[in-house]
């Protein structure tokens, strides 16, 4: 595919993309505090589908706007787990525990500090979790960081979008959007925006390099 070269930004989530996979973070937190697996995916099966089909009520969707804090949403999602011999799950620290075994994927760090260092510009827009950021790497990596619960937006809202746009001060289809949840990918391409559904850094680096973005 022939891409316009007027592409002058490469904006990109962070859970999934920079980091390694949810799924992988997830069962780590699930075989160390011995919690019932079927039960977890039921609740979050659920929560996922009503936060992306729903009325904008449930736990994720209020956590990721900033309307539900961190402790709220981990008491109300402890109280629908329980360990595999039927105990509770403590709810203080749920979400560090949760997403401790993150690490970073690093190919995708250097993409992007090549991509900005070639002059395109680069962005941030996350669905926070309450999760920790390594805001120490954001100057260096970022000229605009979007995160859901500091600006009372999420995914797939068109707002988002829009506020991670202007703070580029660049139309959509200057502006390439990566994220590992298609549902996204999708909304950001509704605007204009040119999508990557990231599904491993290798692929995307060279989706990347294929548009002019990487020397």
């Amino acid at each position: 595919m022939t891409v316009p070269r007027n592409v002058k930004a490469v904006i990109t989530d962070w859970g999934g993309v920079l980091t390694s996979p949810l799924r992988d973070a997830i069962a780590v937190w699930l075989a160390a505090d011995r919690i019932d697996v079927a039960g977890y995916k039921n609740v979050m099966r659920r929560w996922v589908e009503q936060a992306y089909d729903g009325d904008g009520t449930n736990p994720i969707h209020g956590l990721e706007d900033g309307t539900l804090s961190t402790e709220e949403f981990e008491l109300l999602l402890a109280a629908e787990l329980r360990t595999v011999d039927g105990g509770p799950v403590g709810a203080t620290g749920l979400i560090a525990r949760m997403f401790g075994a993150f690490s970073p994927v690093e190919p995708m760090y250097e993409a992007l500090r090549a991509a900005r260092a070639a002059g395109t510009k680069t962005a941030l827009l996350s669905n926070s979790w309450g999760n920790d950021y390594p805001r120490d790497l954001f100057a260096d990596l970022f000229d605009a960081v979007v995160i859901s619960a500091e600006v009372g937006m999420r995914k797939p809202d068109e707002r988002i979008f829009r506020h991670a746009l202007e703070l580029l001060a660049l139309d959509p289809h200057e502006c390439v959007f990566i994220d590992d949840i298609e549902h996204n990918v999708r909304a950001a391409e509704a605007l204009g925006i040119r999508g990557l559904h990231h599904t491993a850094a290798d692929t995307t680096i060279a989706e990347l390099r294929g548009m002019d973005l990487l020397p």
